[in-house]
């Protein structure tokens, strides 16, 4: 086959110009595209669509909230304990079956809160590493969580914070509290300056019903003397006419108008002859003084703080 070179000529001619019109075909389709890429109405459907996909994963978050938990504490999820291999809905529940009387001696102990490593989500049933939010259907399993204490609450209204210095988390909101390192422990804000200094002072059992104070759930009343005791105890103590510090025997509140009483017992009730001279040693728990006193049948009085809260020591 024969052609002469103005017909190639031609045809590669054709072949230019028929690329250059697709090109600019191509690039008035990209040019309509960035143009509505751009364009009003396609901004505000990308800023509904983020809305929508934004509101899809909180709705996802919260789904099942304060549905679920013990009556201990609101939440999406059971822990697997580390001790006994068991699941329970929380710490507590755990203690409570294991520590029962109806349990082995040799068999109760308590959960070690720092060691739980596996939790089970309570909507799939997804066991997984204690973390808020389940990696199979993302849910959160508490609103507040503590990955030190792998605590999970969804009742916020504790207003839980972590307090390094106890190692553990506390209720009632973190700028209401202080810690005092001697004493180890949180106390509230309005104490800080105005507390005694016990060494310890929480780390021991209510001297009422034997509840281990530094975890305890309950209020926790400081008495003056610097020494701790549940509230509710306090109060029921109180009832009860017991007025004085069951560890350290100093009264709990000011007694004042109860001594003006004993002094009008007193000089209304003298002793027989026989006693009247009769002195005996003291020692005064509120101040700690020790003294020598005339005897009475009623109480004896502190010559140095007016108290009646003594007891007698020899004589």
């Amino acid at each position: 086959m024969s052609f002469s070179m103005e017909e190639v000529e031609i045809k590669h001619s054709g072949a230019k110009e028929l690329s250059y019109q697709q090109q600019n075909e191509s690039y008035e389709v990209f040019e309509e595209e960035v143009r509505g890429s751009f364009s009003p109405q396609s901004g505000g459907n990308r800023v509904d669509k983020q809305e929508s996909n934004d509101a899809e994963a909180t709705e996802l978050l919260d789904k099942g909230f304060m549905e679920y938990g013990c009556p201990h504490y609101r939440r999406r999820c059971r822990i697997r304990a580390p001790c006994c291999g068991e699941i329970f809905d929380c710490r507590h529940c755990h203690n409570e079956a294991k520590n029962n009387i109806n349990v082995d001696q040799k068999l109760r102990h308590d959960l070690p809160r720092r060691q739980i490593s596996k939790v089970i989500c309570s909507l799939c049933g997804t066991e997984q590493e204690a973390q808020q939010v389940c990696i199979n259907c993302g849910v959160c399993m508490g609103k507040y969580f503590c990955n030190s204490c792998k605590l999970f609450d969804d009742d916020t209204s504790k207003r839980q914070y972590h307090c390094d210095g106890c190692g553990i988390c506390r209720i009632g909101g973190q700028e209401n509290f202080f810690h005092c390192h001697k004493c180890g422990c949180c106390y509230s804000i309005l104490l800080k300056k105005s507390h005694p200094c016990v060494e310890g002072a929480m780390h021991h059992d209510c001297p009422i019903c034997f509840e281990f104070l530094f975890e305890s759930r309950q209020n926790v009343t400081v008495l003056p003397c610097g020494h701790t005791i549940h509230t509710n105890c306090f109060k029921e103590m109180r009832d009860h006419f017991q007025y004085a510090c069951p560890l350290c025997s100093k009264s709990v509140c000011d007694m004042s108008k109860v001594w003006e009483k004993f002094d009008e017992e007193i000089a209304a009730t003298p002793m027989p002859e026989q006693y009247q001279n009769k002195m005996v040693s003291i020692l005064c728990n509120d101040c700690e003084t020790k003294s020598l006193v005339r005897f009475h049948v009623l109480a004896q009085k502190c010559p140095n703080c007016k108290s009646y809260n003594t007891r007698q020591t020899r004589g």
